[in-house]
């Protein structure tokens, strides 16, 4: 696909540190994307964002990191490598737990939630910081918060 193509040419050859900023960087390509788009190509590509910025699973660009360059591309990020890039706070509400993500941030957690199939979540909702965990009870909602806060603290 082109536009993942330009993804990876500007990931890897100057900074980008937002996904504002990566979004505009395409519209100069001549690819003019949604913030959703852009997540969902983000979570595809297996770009992981460092404290320097994005950087691809082999190591280029500039939050590159050993784990990342060694990691299988066809194996998306664990849903612990996705918090640990744009998890901020979870907090349980009934049988629901939301967590607070960097801007952007959102879909990736969420997309990668559901990728694990956690037993004790029904399904997730994504928008743009803020993803909404739906459980089967409360209680299943207390246990995913209190792993999701281990995530969050490590």
């Amino acid at each position: 696909m082109r536009r993942h193509n330009a993804i990876r040419e500007v990931v890897a050859s100057s900074p980008v540190t937002n996904q504002d900023e990566l979004r505009r960087k395409l519209r100069r390509r001549g690819f003019a994307v949604t913030q959703a788009t852009l997540s969902r190509d983000i979570h595809e590509l297996h770009i992981y964002k460092g404290p320097a910025g994005y950087s691809l699973p082999n190591g280029n660009g500039n939050g590159a990191s050993a784990a990342a360059a060694e990691k299988d591309e066809d194996t998306p990020p664990s849903a612990q490598e996705v918090i640990d890039s744009f998890g901020l706070r979870a907090l349980q509400a009934m049988n629901q737990v939301v967590i607070r993500t960097m801007m952007g941030g959102a879909q990736p957690v969420a997309a990668a939630l559901d990728y694990e199939e956690w037993p004790e979540i029904a399904g997730t909702i994504a928008g743009d910081d803020t993803v909404l965990v739906i459980c089967k009870d409360a209680r299943r909602a207390a246990e995913v918060e209190a792993r999701l806060r281990v995530m969050l603290e490590s």
